[in-house]
C-alpha cells in the first residue's frame, strides 16, 4: 500500500486535495478529525485537557493555544500520542484490507513521527492572500488567522522538504490535474 502524507498550512487547500484523492479511491485519514474524536471521546485525553485548560470546547481552546505557544505545546502533548496511535491503527486496517493507497492528512506532519509511515510527502501551498480569504470565508477574523499561520512551519520549509508540491492557489481544474498526475506517478513506482 502506498501512503501519501498530505500537509500544508491552514487555508491552503489540503481538504480540497484530500477530496480529490478520495475521488481517486484513496482512503484519507484526516488527523484533525481524529484529534476531534480524541478530544471529545477519549476519557484520558479529555480529562487532561479539562484539567489543563478548563474546557474541551474547540473555539475556547483555539483562543487559548493560538495565542500562547506553551499552551499549544501542552495541548499537542496531550492529543498527538493517541492521535498517532489511531492513525497508525487505521493504516494497518487499510493495509490488511488490501487498499492500494492511503493518505494521512495532517497539518503538522513534518513535526510528527507519522512522517515515517509515508511513502511520499505532498505539500499544498498557496498565496497568503488566498489562505486569509479562505479563513475569512470560514468566519475567522484576520488576527486569528494570522495567529494560526504564525504557529505553523513556514510554507517555504514545507515545500523544500516535499516530494511533490500542489498549487492550492491554482484553479480547481488545475489543482485536480496536479493531484491526478502526482497520484499516477506515485502508483507507477513499485
Amino acid at each position: 500500500m502506498k501512503v501519501i502524507g498530505l500537509t500544508g498550512n491552514i487555508g491552503c487547500g489540503k481538504s480540497t486535495v484530500a477530496g480529490m484523492l478520495r475521488d481517486l479511491e484513496v482512503a484519507v485519514i484526516d488527523a484533525d478529525a481524529v484529534a476531534r474524536q480524541v478530544r471529545l471521546n477519549d476519557g484520558v485525553a479529555r480529562g487532561q485537557i479539562e484539567d489543563r485548560f478548563g474546557t474541551t470546547d474547540a473555539g475556547k481552546l483555539a483562543e487559548i493555544v493560538f495565542n500562547d505557544p506553551a499552551s499549544l505545546a501542552d495541548l499537542e502533548a496531550i492529543l498527538h500520542p493517541p492521535v498517532r496511535d489511531k492513525v497508525r491503527s487505521r493504516l494497518a486496517e487499510l493495509m490488511d484490507a488490501g487498499a492500494q493507497a492511503a493518505c494521512v492528512e495532517a497539518i503538522k506532519l513534518f513535526e510528527s513521527p507519522l512522517l515515517d509511515a509515508c511513502d511520499e510527502i505532498w505539500v499544498v501551498r498557496c498565496d497568503e492572500a488566498d489562505a486569509l480569504a479562505r479563513l475569512a470565508a470560514r468566519g475567522m477574523d484576520e488576527a486569528a488567522a494570522r495567529a494560526r499561520l504564525a504557529n505553523q512551519t513556514s510554507q517555504e520549509e514545507k515545500v523544500v522538504a516535499a516530494d511533490r508540491v500542489i498549487d492550492g492557489s491554482a484553479s480547481l481544474e488545475e489543482t485536480r490535474r496536479q493531484v491526478e498526475a502526482a497520484y499516477r506517478a506515485l502508483m507507477a513506482v513499485r
